[in-house]
């Protein structure tokens, strides 16, 4: 017997609802404006958050909600930016990035769904990092390398400034992780 829920389920469609709200709602918090066009946002916390918690499909579903609503125009983004525009700027390439590491934080998290305690702490932080850092980094910089017109070495070395920060929402998302799991000890971390 399969344990994933279907995709049109009023649960998964509510999580869904949830996280995409979730990501919005960190976006109201002030970003810092860099030169290079990409802005310091709490956004990728929500991203590695929905891959953790919702697992790989529903994550990426969670924020495919929110670009979408970006795309209609909504001010979803920090700043409260909004409409197809943001997907010409520099930050574009994090933006598709979100996708393909909530993806990635979900799968790596169902492959420690039996992780308690401190392994699961450990295993938050590991999705966390590879799938809202190395993913969502593959993608920004590649991005940033095409709209702002420079090389790769640049553009990746231009994004290191946002690895300090990143690494802060890691831990915070493996310490949610472990709360919620240990909160809500029926949660399945295990979700598709």
């Amino acid at each position: 017997m399969s344990t994933s829920t279907p995709i049109t389920s009023s649960r998964t469609l509510s999580y869904v609802a949830l996280f995409a709200a979730l990501i919005a709602a960190l976006g109201a918090v002030p970003r810092i404006d860099l030169a290079l066009g990409v802005p310091i946002t709490l956004q990728t916390l929500g991203v590695m958050l929905a891959g953790c918690l919702l697992g790989p499909r529903r994550g990426f579903l969670a924020v495919a909600l929110l670009l979408v609503g970006v795309a209609l125009g909504l001010p979803l983004l920090s700043g409260g930016r909004g409409g197809l525009g943001a997907f010409v700027t520099p930050s574009a390439g994090f933006l598709v990035g979100w996708l393909f590491g909530a993806f990635a934080c979900g799968w790596i998290m169902r492959r420690f769904a039996a992780a308690r305690g401190r392994t699961l702490f450990a295993a938050a932080l590991a999705a966390s990092f590879i799938g809202g850092i190395v993913v969502v980094y593959l993608f920004g910089i590649a991005g940033l390398s095409l709209v702002a017109h420079l090389p790769l070495q640049k553009a990746a070395l231009a994004s290191l400034v946002f690895v300090p920060g990143d690494l802060v929402k890691c831990v915070v998302c493996a310490l949610v992780v472990q709360t919620v799991a240990r909160g809500l000890p029926s949660w399945r971390l295990d979700r598709d």
